[in-house]
């Protein structure tokens, strides 16, 4: 197995990496700050840009069996920016399977129908610009015809993977209050080779 990770040195996207360099898949990593990655093997090409750069995400993508996408907000449209850059370029040389990291968010809200949990009290967040752009992602993938799960964590802590994991489908299970990054990135791993939730928003939480 060879994935492409977009993400690599963040929180969610660093775990991801590692479990599958441990697992002896072969990983390509599209980084700003090489120098960030501290793992060195054979397994792992690291290449330096970001999503932004269309011929590097391209090269990242190519030769590909996956791809994996958690990616930061940080107040830009870098989400959305590079949603399009990563469907075309998985197009392009014929990936299918792409999993995303989002935001609980985005789900479905459980006490108004039509509407998301950002758009709804069941949201705790003060502000909704995070989900928002989260939303113009996912929107941009939902249309894409490609084999996407986007993994939806509610409040996300630092902590290692202890598996025991809540999950539902398109929305967050019931008085979900946290799950760890550590966690967060083990059920992300597992959903890359999972059909169960092909092209579905999938909540997490303990």
């Amino acid at each position: 197995m060879k994935i492409a990770v977009f993400g690599a040195t963040g929180r969610v996207g660093s775990y991801m990496m590692t479990f599958a360099l441990e697992a002896g898949w072969q990983v390509k990593a599209l980084v700003r700050a090489p120098e960030k990655i501290t793992q060195k093997t054979p397994q792992l090409e690291v290449i330096k840009g970001d999503v932004f750069a269309k011929h590097l995400v391209e090269k990242t993508i190519a030769g590909c069996d996956a791809v994996f996408v958690s990616l930061g907000t940080d107040k830009t449209n870098t989400l959305s920016a590079s949603a399009p850059h990563i469907v075309a370029a998985m197009k392009k040389h014929g990936v299918m399977r792409a999993v995303i990291i989002g935001t609980a968010g985005i789900l479905d809200s459980r006490h108004q129908p039509g509407k998301y949990r950002f758009e709804t009290p069941e949201s705790k967040r003060k502000t909704t610009t995070a989900a928002e752009e989260h939303l113009k992602a996912f929107q941009i993938w939902k249309a894409s015809g490609l084999e996407w799960t986007y993994v939806c964590p509610t409040y996300l802590p630092d902590g290692e993977p202890t598996g025991e994991v809540r999950c539902e489908t398109g929305g967050l299970p019931e008085d979900g209050k946290k799950i760890t990054v550590g966690d967060t990135a083990c059920f992300a791993f597992r959903t890359l080779h999972d059909n169960r939730f092909v092209r579905q928003r999938i909540g997490i939480c303990y």
